[in-house]
């Protein structure tokens, strides 16, 4: 009989013996639960918590743990519960991520479908988009969007407009350092509508690199179209 460590409650039964036969049950197999651990008592002494080492693949540090547990002091021992618990030193799998937060470009593939969340930071309902937030006339309003149940908020066009600027197609990537003019000035550059189109529009050079992409106006390429020689 192993000697039990040392417990901060007092040790009223010894069923160590007990607690490694139902690990061992549940295992089903004897290499599976290793050497004995720890022993844990309750306040009363009649629950104890036996710990044993778990040679689980994957389970790097966890241990089998058995609840034993006794009514009297003149009853038998029973096993209450078997599972295997992580140690101090325990590896653990990382913290869930929600699959919105895990989505990156390139993820959404044919047939996949992401379902917009209801409360998005970057959406508000249509009828919330007012003709003033965009500085548009009356004409421009179904150019704005206000005919969808939902459209771009702020929010959304401001993580937007940073996300493109700040990437391949804004002013700072090498391709237009490199360029002899702005998209700007290229005749193959299309404005887009709404609060953006005095930063953004969309190439429409067939043998750009940038062909059919959003671009920043001050983005540019080698296939400007005054790049004339």
């Amino acid at each position: 009989m192993a000697l039990f460590r040392k417990s901060t409650k007092v040790q009223t039964f010894d069923a160590q013996d007990l607690a490694r036969d139902a690990a061992l049950a549940d295992a089903g197999d004897a290499q599976l639960v290793g050497e004995f651990v720890s022993v844990e008592f309750d306040d009363e002494g009649r629950i104890a918590s036996y710990l044993f080492e778990a040679h689980l693949s994957a389970y790097k540090g966890w241990r089998w743990a058995v609840t034993v547990a006794k009514v009297d002091s003149d009853s038998d021992a029973t096993v209450c519960d078997v599972v295997v618990l992580p140690g101090p030193d325990s590896l653990l799998a990382p913290d869930w991520i929600p699959y919105v937060d895990r989505l990156a470009p390139g993820d959404v593939g044919v047939g996949d479908i992401v379902p917009s969340s209801i409360d998005d930071a970057r959406l508000v309902p249509g009828f919330a988009a007012l003709p003033a937030d965009e500085d548009l006339d009356a004409t421009q309003i179904w150019e704005l969007g206000l005919g969808r149940p939902r459209v771009m908020s702020i929010e959304g066009r401001d993580q937007a407009s940073k996300r493109w600027y700040t990437g391949d197609r804004g002013p700072e990537s090498d391709i237009a350092k490199a360029s002899p003019k702005p998209c700007a000035s290229c005749g193959f550059f299309l404005g887009i509508s709404g609060s953006l189109r005095g930063a953004f529009g969309v190439c429409a050079n067939a043998i750009s690199p940038e062909d059919g992409r959003v671009v920043s106006v001050d983005h540019g390429c080698g296939a400007h179209s005054e790049a004339t020689f």
